[in-house]
């Protein structure tokens, strides 16, 4: 039999949203602070996904103040199709809210921002049998609202609002059968999070609960996968019915810590007595009917376009002149003169794997009409919770951010010109307390190794996964390739 392994998307890919067309699904996940907004996915099968792009890839459509929090930005967005075209409804709760952006194609370009005058988070959008348009939201009410003009046609209507668990929130409408199906997640995103259905003749209401509520969740359990959530049900073109939804894999002592983030997860379906039956989640599962496996996305980025690749991604804003690609070179312009404090330039991707290593080749332009570059690698969580490894005036300096604590921790110095930083990431095996260990090297040299349990969610707060990436905090350098290698 063939199966799958979850996560299917790995990394920092939490509230997931999946809507078919055809053969094909398109899924979304929240970016928070970072930019561009809104990663759009591409499979054929459920199981193997490939980045198309990012829905929100213009200061028009995602303007984050600097004063933006981290862990702000883009919540929750739900992806549907109707009548020939994509809608994607979020929340920017750094700015004015709620809002829709709309496409001919999943690639783009999506609309400027259609903002709507609705409470809450999380919305959803679903379209009746005469075409009313239906918003859900985590305010525990549904509008019927026009999604082109941003208007409210009807309502709010309280609605259903879940079993008495916390932050009931990831509401979604479907109609099936005659019945209208509200999905909704409550208990806290956290270790408690679980997965509730309640139903209605009408999306106005009055809902009934399913016979077993919450019908998913993992609380309470040993399970590997824990914190699953924030769910969305999708009918296969076979028939079968899938649900996507977050979850993490924590490791480590006791309360044990989660480093990538809230990853999204795929787990069959099935109907009884006209409710969902799902769960639990597993490492493996049996495989859809259909089965479209993807060449392996390379690891190593050399630089030869003329933007960056879709999983390039910076807290808050990257502007023109922050960067530039030419010749198969990336080259990034202080705009902050430190990693603590938003402002800075810094080009990241999602760390995926609990075991990986990066490397890449950094010119730091020394010699050069006596300019002083600072420039590295770091992973980062956060302003106040990151790890880097600079090079400065002949010396590279492994730094460590957690907290208000900021301390060097090792430093060598290093010869002019070109050289190789890299960063090793390892699992913790027999004792220790973390869940990892992050390995720094300069030109092959190591200079220091870190416990990774303080850029984790359970040190930090927030709702965001590790980023590792390139970053110049004074003046200008250069980077050749970078590679990440998972192990």
């Amino acid at each position: 039999m063939r199966t799958y392994d979850n996560p299917v998307i790995a990394g920092f890919h939490p509230d997931p949203s999946v809507c078919r067309v055809g053969d094909d699904y398109y899924l979304v996940c929240s970016s928070f602070e970072y930019v561009p907004g809104v990663p759009i996915f591409h499979s054929r099968d459920l199981v193997h996904w490939r980045q198309i792009g990012n829905v929100l890839d213009r200061p028009s459509q995602l303007d984050l103040p600097p004063e933006a929090p981290a862990s702000g930005g883009i919540y929750a967005p739900t992806i549907r199709h109707h009548d020939g075209r994509f809608y994607l409804i979020t929340t920017n709760v750094s700015s004015r809210g709620n809002f829709v952006v709309t496409a001919e194609r999943p690639e783009g370009p999506w609309s400027d921002p259609i903002w709507l005058d609705i409470p809450g988070v999380d919305p959803d959008l679903a379209w009746d049998d005469d075409g009313s348009c239906w918003c859900v939201s985590s305010g525990n009410q549904v509008t019927r609202i026009d999604p082109g003009e941003g208007t409210v046609l009807e309502g709010p209507y309280p609605i259903w609002s879940g079993t008495g668990g916390k932050y009931p929130e990831a509401p979604h409408l479907y109609q099936v059968d005659g019945w209208w199906y509200l999905l909704m997640s409550e208990g806290g995103t956290e270790r408690g999070h679980a997965v509730s259905i309640a139903r209605a003749r009408s999306p106005r209401g009055p809902f009934e609960p399913g016979p077993v509520n919450p019908f998913l969740t993992h609380r309470g359990t040993n399970r590997p996968i824990q914190s699953t959530g924030h769910a969305d049900l999708v009918q296969a073109a076979d028939g079968t019915w899938w649900m996507v939804l977050l979850g993490t894999r924590p490791r480590g002592y006791t309360p044990e810590f989660q480093v990538l983030g809230r990853e999204t997860f795929l787990v069959p379906v099935r109907w009884e007595d006209g409710w969902p039956v799902a769960g639990p989640v597993e490492e493996r599962h049996p495989a859809p009917a259909a089965w479209h496996p993807l060449p392996e996305p390379p690891s190593r980025d050399d630089f030869h376009g003329d933007t960056p690749a879709p999983y390039w991604i910076s807290p808050r804003s990257r502007p023109d002149g922050s960067w530039s690609l030419d010749g198969g070179r990336l080259t990034l312009h202080a705009t902050g003169p430190t990693l603590d404090e938003p402002g800075h330039t810094f080009i990241g991707r999602r760390q995926q794997h609990h075991d990986c290593r990066v490397t890449t080749r950094l010119d730091p332009g020394a010699g050069r009409a006596g300019l002083s570059v600072r420039a590295g690698l770091s992973v980062r969580l956060d302003e106040t919770h990151h790890y880097h490894l600079e090079v400065h005036e002949g010396t590279a300096r492994v730094i460590a951010r957690i907290g208000p604590l900021r301390q060097c921790v090792a430093e060598h110095p290093v010869p002019p010109g070109p050289i190789t930083l890299g960063i090793d990431i390892r699992s913790r095996r027999g004792q220790g307390r973390g869940p990892d260990v992050i390995a720094f090297s300069a030109a092959g040299l190591p200079l220091a190794e870190l416990d990774g349990r303080y850029l984790s969610t359970e040190v930090a707060t927030g709702f965001t996964g590790r980023v590792i990436g390139m970053y110049v905090t004074k003046g200008s350098a250069s980077f050749d390739w970078f590679d990440y290698e998972p192990r």
